[in-house]
């Protein structure tokens, strides 16, 4: 009879946590027993070790194996347990030395012919092996630039089966991970010096994201409203590190950056308007991240507003206030952050034309088709701007900025509000909380009193005043002003007002 033990990591989230493999090799009829929760992948890891061990050249026991994944109540997922099973069943046999196994964390897959394969989370559980103590991580080599983000943490990157025993045998030195490195320059952003006409859209585009403000985008079709939308990463700040860092955890948890380096640009995520609630902000049997978590320190952009369904809507709300996802399963609560931009386009009605000649609907059409959009859900969008047909001479025309420009305007801006909110978590003003409100974005008694009189005409929510207030602060901080004037209180309450896209909430 003979026990070892190796450590590995499960995703909880995006974050993880610990798991100890425990096989245990005894005289018996011949058996491979995987216990401890361990879904299908786990299940099926059996005959992958067992092709694995056998196709590089290790002797599988003829014996009765039991391999038991603690803790036991702890959910596990993925194939991401393979390896350190195949480590501690060769330490069981004798292939390898027991004590070689205390100093290193173990995660990757097996293939059949015994190359080790990445997984998805790989970042996360370099992360969990630093705050559990261990001194090394043993990874797939197409995952070690993503491990060596982690700092404190030595990363042997391995190719094979034979290579990570020789590594554990103490035969040749832990393979270094290749040197961890920015992203590689991808597709060039789209540019709003390509944007003929449209001012008022485009200086919404600036306060949005000098501020990190929703915005909709409201208008018939083909007058740019996606063009538009789609040009705004590129005006925005680029990631912090701590940023890049949680965007480049999630998205490889995700599945969507395995074995990359650190994310550079903020993410803009588009998903069709025929995702599923769970799609959108995460769920399922096995809670995965949704595309509000993909977005985290981005844009968000729904096109066409008004075709996703009203269930997919609805669930937006949460997010939008508390920036997280909370998924509660039986046995499980996953907590995903959701700290995003949201951008929206839509038409004011089916055909797109309510209020000129060409347009066809009925007027119950144009009802039922604007009803679509809840007023709470429009209640959190803090800019309603209306998109006008360009005129021939503005399509003709010079631009009016270009993203060079805008971003340089929106940088003055965000420093502006990072020195403001040093010490605490808040990055911009559209996460100023109300007590930060009353600190931050005072008004004279001028002001004052116009505020009023809008709140009061214009019947708008308390949450709708503190967005204005939010919008106003942001306005002044790219005028350089150190208080909030009248005029940048206006331009907030306009763009709260614009009654081309206030249209749709009627």
């Amino acid at each position: 009879m003979s026990l070892a033990r190796a450590v590995t990591f499960a995703i909880d989230g995006i974050a993880s946590r610990r798991v100890l493999v425990e096989v245990d090799v005894r005289v018996g009829l011949p058996a491979f027993t995987i216990v401890g929760c361990g879904d299908m992948s786990v299940r099926e890891s059996r005959e992958r070790i067992r092709a694995a061990l056998l196709n590089s050249g290790f002797e599988f026991p003829a014996r009765r194996i039991t391999a038991n994944l603690a803790p036991a109540a702890l959910r596990k997922v993925g194939p991401g347990f393979d390896l350190a099973i195949a480590c501690a069943l060769l330490a069981a046999g004798g292939q390898v030395p027991v004590e070689s196994l205390e100093r290193w964390a173990i995660f990757g897959e097996l293939s059949l012919g015994g190359e080790v394969r990445p997984c998805r989370g790989t970042l996360a559980v370099a992360e969990g092996a630093r705050r559990a103590g261990s001194t090394g991580l043993l990874v797939p080599r197409a995952a070690a630039r993503e491990a060596a983000l982690v700092d404190g943490l030595s990363i042997a990157a391995v190719g094979s089966l034979r290579e990570v025993v020789a590594v554990l045998a103490g035969e040749v030195e832990p393979p270094a991970p290749p040197e961890a490195q920015g992203e590689e320059p991808g597709e060039t952003l789209d540019d709003l010096d390509d944007v003929r006409g449209h001012l008022l859209p485009i200086r919404a585009l600036v306060v949005a994201a000098a501020g990190g403000h929703n915005l909709l985008l409201a208008g018939p079709p083909g007058t740019g409203k996606t063009m538009l939308a789609r040009r705004l990463p590129s005006i925005l700040p680029p990631l912090t590190h701590p940023e890049a860092v949680e965007v480049t955890r999630i998205h490889s948890v995700a599945g969507l950056r395995m074995g990359e380096g650190l994310a550079q640009r903020r993410p803009l995520r588009a998903p069709h308007h025929t995702i599923s609630a769970s799609g959108l902000v995460g769920g399922g049997s096995s809670p995965t991240p949704g595309e509000v978590s993909m977005a985290h320190h981005g844009v968000l952009f729904l096109d066409e507003l008004s075709e996703f369904a009203r269930t997919s809507l609805e669930a937006l709300r949460q997010p939008l206030e508390d920036g997280r996802v909370v998924v509660v399963r039986s046995q499980r609560t996953a907590i995903y952050p959701a700290r995003f931009m949201l951008v929206a386009s839509t038409n004011p009605c089916p055909c797109g034309h309510a209020g000129s000649p060409l347009c066809r609907c009925m007027e119950g059409d144009v009802l039922r088709y604007r009803r679509r959009l809840s007023g709470p859900l429009l209640d959190r969008m803090d800019l309603l701007v209306h998109v006008a047909r360009p005129s021939a001479a503005e399509l003709a025309g010079e631009s009016l900025t270009s993203s060079a420009d805008a971003r340089a305007d929106v940088a003055r801006s965000r420093a502006v509000q990072t020195a403001r909110f040093e010490g605490t978590p808040i990055t911009c003003n559209a996460q100023m909380p109300s007590r930060l409100l009353r600190v931050h974005a005072g008004l004279d008694e001028t002001g004052e009193t116009t505020l009023a009189r809008a709140y009061d005409r214009e019947h708008l929510s308390a949450r709708g005043h503190h967005r204005i207030l939010r919008v106003a602060r942001t306005i002044a901080d790219l005028a350089g002003a150190e208080a909030i004037g009248v005029k940048h209180l206006i331009e907030a309450l306009q763009f709260r007002q614009d009654t081309g896209a206030l249209e749709l909430a009627a």
